[in-house]
């Protein structure tokens, strides 16, 4: 018996997670849970670096409280494109910035030495302001003394990877969210980098998922009481152990969801075409050396950004509370688009969607329930825009939609997906960044060969649901509309 530790941290919540693998069925418990929220500091949004490198150490402390013997494995996984950096003796120069912080002159500012057609071309990479080519070039411009004294560069995950064990290197899946890997050359986009000034030296050798890579630090072994336990490179982007972790066969697109969405589907090589371009999807890494094209989509952040300006009003709903309010309201009331700009930034989002209805013409949601049913149908209605866009790309049409991550416990947001695309929908597993973690893991130690087999045990482990569609006309008419809206931007 393996026994096996994930930590899957999102940009809202992390968790450790116990994966213990007998070679055919891996069973899984969360051990530890902690909150993740970025922090504002004389104007820059950070996140809070040594308060993670603490919950990660109490998760290492609580999987010695399970008392189940000796950690085989632990691995990290995060949201992708943020990074630190360090000094010349290994010292963070400062927490690193949240990708919250981004605005649009970062990438202004970046197309003026780099277009954007060439960007793409060169990297595979989707336009998003906090793209960290972009969060880069913007130190640059702004001479920021950090950037100037950096002797290495680490992406989150690889970052609370070195602060455990000592070892700096960047795996392949985290690398190719920032628009920074050239996939034909398979290295870094030198080009850009040279041509936009930033120091070559801060970016370290990549490594790819299933490898291992050093122990826990002897130091830290020893003030746990622990056995230093091998550490392993998995698919430390989220969604990369998330999509490793798909049991789904034959013709199907993904969609981890969560505080974003990622809708997309793997292919053996990058998609450089206009079209992929001008849809805005991005050539993200897979843990076994592919590509992801897939598209980013704003996700649940809607409603949990509203659900904190509730709070803040008084009003003390629970998720399944403001399901409830949903399932009560008029349906195809309202329909935005979820990826308007103005919603990006947190704060007063129930305002924002109202002033966005009132700009495109709509009834304004006023209740908890229009505001929540709005959110999850107009969601439901940019997967399928998704979906679309992805059979035209691919060339072939996708059968189904498989969905993992904790957004699936919404299960009327789950209904709404298969009834807007008009195709089954599976759902599951709910934890499939943390079980593709860990099954990374058992890659790295030599207990499984490959991605299928990796898929194998997820499909004998983890339980799964089948959505059967009931489009209605309603959905059209709903899609027109956002069409209609998405013409007009």
């Amino acid at each position: 018996m393996r026994n096996l530790l994930a930590f899957d941290l999102g940009a809202s919540n992390g968790r450790a997670i116990l994966g213990q693998f007998d070679g055919e069925k891996i069973v899984m418990r969360e051990l530890h849970r902690f909150e993740n929220n970025y922090v504002e500091m004389n104007g820059v949004f950070y996140w809070d670096l040594p308060y993670l490198y603490s919950q990660l150490k109490q998760g290492l402390l609580a999987f010695k409280q399970a008392n189940v013997g000796d950690l085989d494995c632990f691995g990290i996984d995060t949201w992708g494109v943020d990074f630190g950096l360090l000094d010349r003796n290994d010292q963070l120069l400062s927490n690193p910035r949240a990708y919250r912080y981004a605005v649009d002159d970062d990438f202004r500012e970046t197309w003026k030495v780099v277009d954007f057609p060439t960007l793409f071309a060169r990297t595979g990479i989707a336009n998003q302001n906090f793209n960290t080519l972009y969060q880069l070039y913007r130190r640059k411009r702004e001479g920021d003394v950090a950037l100037e004294n950096a002797e290495t560069l680490l992406f989150m995950p690889d970052l609370l990877g070195f602060l455990l064990t000592g070892e700096k290197k960047s795996e392949y899946t985290e690398v190719t969210t920032g628009m920074i890997y050239d996939p034909t050359a398979k290295d870094y986009d030198w080009q850009t980098i040279d041509a936009l000034g930033l120091p070559r030296k801060i970016f370290t050798p990549m490594d790819r998922a299933g490898q291992l890579r050093g122990h826990l630090r002897p130091e830290l072994a020893a003030e746990l009481g622990l056995n230093r336990a091998h550490f392993a490179a998995v698919g430390t982007h989220d969604t990369a152990s998330a999509v490793a972790a798909i049991p789904g066969k034959g013709s199907f697109a993904f969609l981890s969801s969560g505080t974003w969405s990622l809708f997309g589907t793997e292919t053996d090589a990058p998609l450089l075409t206009d079209a992929v371009r001008e849809a805005n999807f991005s050539n993200e890494g897979t843990i076994q050396g592919g590509f992801r094209p897939l598209k980013n989509i704003m996700g649940l952040w809607l409603i949990q950004e509203c659900r904190r300006d509730w709070q803040k009003a008084g009003q003390k709903l629970s998720w399944d509370d403001i399901v409830k309010h949903a399932e009560q309201a008029e349906p195809m009331r309202t329909v935005i688009d979820t990826d308007y700009g103005e919603f990006f930034a947190g704060g007063q989002m129930v305002e924002k969607i109202q002033a966005f209805a009132r700009r495109t013409n709509q009834p304004v949601p006023e209740t908890v329930g229009q505001v929540a049913r709005c959110i999850y149908e107009s969601l439901a209605l940019k997967y399928r825009w998704a979906l679309e866009r992805l059979e035209v790309i691919k060339g072939q049409r996708i059968e189904q939609l498989n969905i993992v991550g904790g957004g699936i416990q919404n299960r009327m947001l789950d209904q709404f997906v298969a009834d807007s695309i008009d195709r089954p929908v599976i759902t599951g597993p709910i934890e499939g960044a943390a079980i593709g973690n860990l099954l990374a893991q058992a890659m790295a130690l030599g207990d499984i060969k490959d991605v299928s087999e990796l898929r194998a045990v997820v499909r004998r482990s983890e339980p799964v649901e089948r959505w059967t569609p009931n489009h209605t006309a309603l959905w059209e008419d709903g899609y027109k509309r956002l069409l209609a809206i998405l013409e007009n931007a």
